[in-house]
């Protein structure tokens, strides 16, 4: 009974699923995904409806998931003059920022080629996503993150942090947050951290930097197993 980690996957579906191949994941062990599952890569909405089938898995919400929500909501809603009169200047520019921007097309093309039911289904399993999860594993204590703490105060408790500053807000590693637990993150790939091994699981200050660039050029994606910290890497397929 062993508990992994896995953090922004971004559509690369065959990279994920050679990954659990390497963790040889059982139905007893636990596997956390801190966000960032969609946009970007290949197969977004296929990785998504994989871990829809996975009772152990335990999702944690990312940006990226933020974004696409609020879009395939709104490409859910039928084609309407009522509709179109309805739609918010704002919303609109978010989506084209996602779809344009931040990777959303891939996810886009996968969720319209689902039936309606599927989509629903796809929309629910979204919205259950965590914010944060906190746990204890081996007799130490971790809080997984998609981001990290914006804004950090060690007065601050956990629940106090708003969305942004979980979801948004990259993690200063320079910084111990905590003396008594690790902080486990996604978000920032580690090609961007000073100090970091591009591609590689980076620890430093209590930090665990998981993000290994799995949709950048030569990145990796990584898992961690927090019972033993043994590192498991899947590298793009060719």
């Amino acid at each position: 009974m062993s508990t992994y980690v896995i953090s922004d996957i971004h559509g690369e579906y065959d990279m994920f699923m050679d990954l659990l191949e390497k963790i040889s994941l059982q139905d007893s062990d636990t596997l956390y995904i801190l966000g960032d599952i969609l946009d970007r890569g290949p197969h977004p909405v296929k990785t998504l409806r994989k871990l829809m089938l996975m009772p152990n898995v335990i999702c944690i919400v990312g940006n990226h998931e933020l974004m696409a929500l609020e879009s395939l909501k709104f490409l859910m809603k039928e084609v309407t003059a009522e509709n179109i009169k309805k739609l918010d200047p704002e919303m609109l520019d978010g989506f084209l920022v996602w779809l344009e921007h931040n990777g959303g097309r891939t996810t886009m093309d996968e969720f319209e080629a689902l039936s309606r039911e599927e989509q629903k289904e796809v929309i629910g399993y979204l919205r259950e996503f965590l914010v944060y999860e906190e746990t204890e594993v081996a007799g130490k204590d971790y809080l997984l993150v998609h981001a990290g703490l914006g804004g950090f105060d060690p007065k601050k408790d956990i629940e106090d942090y708003s969305l942004k500053e979980l979801v948004w807000d990259h993690a200063y590693y320079e910084t111990q947050y905590y003396e008594d637990r690790f902080v486990v993150t996604g978000h920032t790939p580690t090609q961007y951290i000073p100090g970091a091994k591009p591609g590689c699981i980076f620890r430093k200050n209590n930090h665990i930097a998981i993000d290994c660039g799995a949709h950048i050029n030569g990145g990796r994606l990584a898992a961690i197993c927090l019972d033993t910290g043994e590192e498991f890497y899947s590298y793009p397929h060719k």
